[in-house]
C-alpha cells in the first residue's frame, strides 16, 4: 500500500482500522476490512504521507497509526 511493491500475502502485515485507530492483525482474524503493506517503516511513512490508509478503510480524516508505528519499529528492531 504505501511503496507500491507486489509481495505474497504472507510478507505483508494486515492492518484494520478500529474506532479511528490503525491495529495490526498479525493472525489475519481481526474483524472489518483489512489492508496490507510492508512491515517496514518506510512503507508506513509512504502510506502515512499519501493518505491511503483513509482511503483503504473509507474513512473520513486521518486515522490514529501510533499503535502501528510501535509494531513496525519493535519488528524492525527484533533480530531475524
Amino acid at each position: 500500500m504505501g511503496c507500491r511493491d507486489r509481495a505474497a500475502k504472507n510478507d505483508l502485515l494486515r492492518i484494520v482500522a478500529v474506532e479511528g485507530v490503525c491495529v495490526p492483525d498479525q493472525r489475519g482474524t481481526l474483524p472489518g476490512r483489512g489492508a496490507y503493506l510492508h512491515p517496514t517503516r518506510v512503507c508506513l511513512d509512504l502510506a502515512v504521507r499519501r493518505r491511503a490508509l483513509s482511503r483503504a478503510f473509507r474513512g473520513p480524516g486521518v486515522l490514529d497509526t501510533t499503535a502501528l508505528r510501535r509494531f513496525v519499529e519493535q519488528g524492525e528492531q527484533a533480530p531475524p
